[in-house]
């Protein structure tokens, strides 16, 4: 029987660990029911969820991606980015904008994200009341939209106004959202502009010198921004997610006192027992495929489930303790396939940086009472993180 995960309960909403372990020890397809979609499957087991997302049998489309009401229509064509396309048209993106992310490129980023990183800690204290701040609004959700900022060439007086748009898009739904995005693409092309005028030593700067016959066009690095905006989203829930999960494992943060260069390993295992993002892209069968004895019909959706896969104990052995040492299989966080993270290098240095420079700066930090999750079927993310400085 292919167990049920109603994504309108509450109780899985809370609590998905639970919801989908139970599932994944059933079969290695679950049945997503979300109001308004047809047959909607999630791969529970690692070595299923894992070979999906290669297999040429699936593939992601447009229609994988919702759009929030009240979006300007003049701002749509820039709103599908590569996570929405396949084939050629996905290859010739990926291949013009890879250099921009290698992890040579992450390293060389490592210095500018320590100093936004150590001015925001600078600016922490002054955010408490009693003692007591939020670490999301005032370091996690500033600090990718920051980097952002930084590897687009946004001027130094528009990021504030960046921070909010952040903020905006981090709700996804709302007023607010629809009003960031046109925001947003104008920015973009004002940093397009200036690039073509005057490149400078940002992302923008690199793509519009690149000596290449096929470069991007201005409504696809303007789309590139988006993309960044949207998958900044993921280093804000992550280090929310992460120093909630070593403050409850004290063991753990003490190794990595202990030895920082246990950091790189501790931000893959962390992006394994506590990623933010539950679910991968739905990818479409273009044919009847069969997974653990559950057909998948021609047309219908099907989800890698990273929340349970990722814990997986055929994988992971042990795989619900965490463990900054365990060297094993690679995590499903970043995805895997063709649609593997681009912007992974540069998510991993951030995440690193951000956390030991956080432990670093204020050896005392506690959680200073329960932390309340966003009740969010796709994205696992505390509402607020107050911490004790």
């Amino acid at each position: 029987m292919t167990p049920e995960i109603d994504l309108t309960d509450l109780k899985v909403l809370t609590d998905p660990f639970t919801a989908y372990d139970q599932a994944r020890e059933v079969s290695a397809v679950a049945k997503l029911v979300i109001p308004g979609f047809g047959p909607f499957w999630a791969l529970t087991r690692y070595t299923q969820a894992r070979a999906m997302l290669a297999d040429p049998r699936f593939e992601v489309r447009a229609e994988s991606f919702l759009r929030p009401p009240g979006i300007p229509e003049h701002c749509l064509e820039y709103m599908r980015t590569m996570a929405e396309q396949d084939g050629p048209e996905h290859l010739r993106l990926r291949r013009l904008v890879a250099p921009a992310f290698t992890p040579k490129r992450a390293a060389q980023l490592r210095p500018r994200l320590l100093a936004l990183t150590e001015r925001l800690l600078d600016e922490l204290p002054a955010h408490a009341e009693d003692g007591v701040v939020d670490l999301v609004p005032h370091f996690a959700r500033p600090l990718p939209m920051d980097v952002i900022c930084e590897m687009t060439g946004i001027p130094e007086a528009d990021r504030p106004r960046w921070r909010e748009y952040g903020a905006a898009v981090a709700g996804g739904v709302g007023p607010d959202f629809a009003t960031a995005i046109p925001e947003i693409i104008a920015g973009a092309k004002d940093a397009v502009a200036r690039s073509r005028t005057a490149p400078g030593d940002d992302l923008i700067g690199d793509l519009v010198r690149a000596e290449d016959d096929d470069r991007l066009t201005d409504t696809e690095l303007v789309t590139l921004v988006w993309h960044l905006v949207l998958a900044g989203q993921t280093p804000v829930n992550l280090i929310a997610n992460a120093v909630e999960a070593l403050l409850r494992h004290p063991d753990q943060l003490a190794a990595l006192r202990g030895d920082p260069a246990l950091w790189p390993g501790a931000v893959e295992e962390l992006m394994r027992f506590c990623s933010p993002q539950l679910l991968t892209t739905p990818r479409f069968a273009r044919e009847d495929v069969e997974i653990d004895g559950q057909v998948i019909r021609e047309g219908e959706r099907v989800t890698a489930a990273m929340v349970a896969a990722d814990r997986d104990p055929r994988a992971f052995p042990d795989a619900d303790r965490l463990d900054v040492t365990r060297e094993g299989p690679a995590h499903l966080g970043f995805s895997h396939g063709p649609h593997f993270c681009l912007g992974a290098s540069i998510a991993r240095v951030e995440t690193e940086v951000a956390l030991s420079a956080l432990f670093t700066r204020f050896p005392d930090l506690a959680l200073a009472g329960d932390v309340p999750r966003a009740p969010d079927g796709g994205t696992w993310r505390p509402a607020e993180l107050l911490l004790t400085l």
